[in-house]
């Protein structure tokens, strides 16, 4: 069973590294300052049904559409693609993977998942989806 992310989750652990690893040239703003709901929206929609059929199957696809969300929901004022690739990480790690890419390279394709034309979604979660199974393994404590 694939595990769930939760809000303190994001906030003591994806929040809090990329604060502390990916600060870069712009500040991370506190996580109290995030829209409200867009958050929470983006970590329930990987786990949504429709009449009682999963919307998203398999790890790498429910990983694919929450790092999409996190990029082009913005749900904070300033650093969601940093937070959506620690975010990514954390969920991975929860669920016992990892992805084996360079933090540059992973930073590089949060830009191009971000500069995606909107209505290209569906192409694009399929292109994070594959990215994704292309470079994960298990990830070990």
């Amino acid at each position: 069973m694939i595990k769930k992310l939760t809000l303190k989750e994001v906030e003591y652990l994806a929040h809090s590294l990329a604060k502390k690893h990916m600060e870069w040239d712009e500040p991370i703003p506190k996580f109290s300052t995030r829209y409200p709901n867009k958050l929470e929206s983006c970590l329930e929609t990987p786990f949504m049904t429709f009449a009682k059929k999963v919307l998203y199957r398999g790890l790498a696809t429910k990983a694919a559409i929450l790092f999409y969300l996190l990029v082009k929901n913005h749900p904070f004022q300033n650093g969601n693609k940093r937070i959506a690739v620690t975010t990514l990480l954390v969920f991975l790690a929860k669920n016992k993977k990892w992805l084996n890419v360079g933090t540059q390279e992973f930073y590089n394709f949060a830009v191009w998942v971000a500069e995606s034309p909107s209505i290209l979604k569906d192409d694009t979660v399929k292109a994070v989806a594959s990215f994704i199974r292309q470079n994960i393994a298990d990830y070990e404590y």
